[in-house]
């Protein structure tokens, strides 16, 4: 173990506060997920367009009951926009929620932003009456409020966790965003099929209103706050947080972070691992369609695949990140770089794998599982690296690095779309080596430049500021 950083008396995992609320988290973000990802599954449904070898929009759908399953003539273009509209929301977000998060309730922020977006997919089925600009807005506003919550939900282990176990339970906490994609398109495709594709929408945002309702009940920000908290776990957390904390609310030196080499790198990182997450996730049921021309039922059963596989490889990134450090195996900048060398070149690897020695049913599929999963080591590296080099700053800068992210999720899935809709011969082959580019030219930079310790001008001492 590492000096002077974890107390003697350490209190057991699942049984705490701390880690309930990981899990509590875990369901916020597969809640967001599920909403945010469940139209990629129900636009096989929404749109006029079942012909096996082609991706337009133009061919005739089997007669089906209009009113429980409206059927829309949207071009593939626009399914593109409205696939990726959400992040627009999400990227406008991501700077103001985190700086907003060291000033205003967490419980009041994250509560709120998971209440009204899943009220704003409530509306999505309504809105699709109206015409897809009016879908397109809808999820800008949703995207809006998913940003802020996943932004401010992490800010809650600069008080809740422990040095030596903060991958563990951010990786635990941030898994549901990984789990949400596997939830929702193993039950969509049921839904859609026995109640209609409208139904998919309401039972998520009715979800996800009940468990804004449970957060505001359940959450506290601080342990010493907390009314049901062991007094031995109290002392755990609060002393070994007590090196980290700062006493004061400190200027964010501007010049200096802008002139961060490690920052950089972790943003370009971010910008290759969103872009491969967000493609991998919302056009999933699409290239297994393309692939298999199976119907939709079947189709999210086997798209839920690759993100099961995900979830659990999250949970022992996360396991494995923590053991390495608390036993001294392997140095903070090590286990960051090993992990992210992990999360970003394996899934290249096995999307070139999945292009040219998947000729088969099995072969594909397990390759689309390996490329989906292996990404998920990133969550014990560049996922968590920003809290190793200014945890001062954490809220503002997981923002600034989380836009960047973003901004690679929104090309990725705008721009699949437009390849799509204008390449009827190889379009996958350019969408995944696109990918593979993105992750290899990013994973070069980090292991040049990345750093794992706290950067002088994030340091208590600084006092030089813009």
């Amino acid at each position: 173990m590492m000096d002077n950083q974890v107390p003697p008396r350490k209190v057991p995992n699942f049984c705490s506060i701390r880690y309930g609320i990981a899990l509590l988290l875990l369901l916020c973000n597969v809640i967001v997920m599920s909403q945010r990802v469940c139209m990629s599954l129900t636009m096989i449904a929404m749109v006029n367009s079942t012909e096996p070898h082609r991706l337009s929009n133009t061919s005739t759908k089997e007669p089906q009951d209009n009113i429980k399953n409206p059927v829309y003539n949207w071009s593939t273009e626009i399914q593109g926009i409205m696939l990726s509209s959400i992040f627009y929301g999400i990227l406008i977000s991501q700077i103001p929620a985190g700086y907003l998060s060291g000033i205003y309730s967490l419980k009041k922020m994250v509560g709120s932003a998971l209440l009204l977006s899943s009220l704003f997919t409530l509306l999505i089925p309504l809105a699709a009456e109206f015409g897809e600009a009016l879908v397109i807005i809808c999820r800008v506003i949703q995207g809006l409020f998913q940003g802020i919550a996943l932004t401010t939900q992490q800010v809650v282990w600069i008080k809740w966790a422990p040095p030596l176990e903060q991958v563990r339970l951010t990786s635990l906490s941030l898994s549901g965003l990984l789990l949400g994609p596997c939830v929702v398109l193993l039950i969509t495709g049921f839904i859609c099929d026995s109640l209609g594709w409208p139904m998919v929408f309401y039972i998520f945002g009715a979800c996800g209103c009940a468990l804004s309702l449970l957060w505001f009940v359940l959450f506290y920000e601080d342990p010493k706050d907390h009314p049901c908290i062991s007094k031995s776990e109290k002392e755990y957390i609060t002393s070994a947080l007590a090196q980290q904390v700062s006493s004061s609310a400190p200027s964010l030196p501007i010049k200096a972070v802008l002139k961060s080499p490690p920052l950089w790198v972790i943003s370009l990182c971010n910008f290759a691992f969103f872009w491969a997450n967000s493609f991998l996730s919302l056009y999933t049921p699409m290239f297994i369609n393309s692939k298999f021309h199976i119907n939709v039922k079947e189709n999210g059963l086997l798209s839920s695949l690759p993100h099961l596989f995900a979830w659990i490889f999250a949970i022992l990134a996360g396991h494995m990140a923590d053991v390495f450090l608390s036993r001294n195996i392997l140095s903070l900048l090590t286990i960051r770089k090993l992990f992210t060398l992990l999360g970003l070149l394996l899934p290249a690897l096995f999307s070139l794998c999945l292009l040219y020695l998947s000729s088969s049913f099995h072969g594909t599929m397990i390759f689309l599982i390996l490329a989906n999963a292996t990404g998920s080591f990133c969550m014990g590296g560049i996922l968590i690296n920003v809290l190793d080099i200014a945890p001062r700053y954490y809220g503002f800068l997981k923002g600034f690095t989380n836009v960047i992210g973003l901004t690679g999720g929104l090309v990725a899935s705008t721009v699949t779309g437009v390849i799509l809709s204008q390449d009827q011969d190889s379009p996958w082959l350019k969408i995944f080596f696109m990918m593979v580019a993105n992750n290899v030219i990013s994973l070069i930079f980090y292991l040049i430049f990345a750093k794992a310790e706290i950067q002088d001008w994030a340091k208590e001492t600084q006092n030089t500021y813009l």
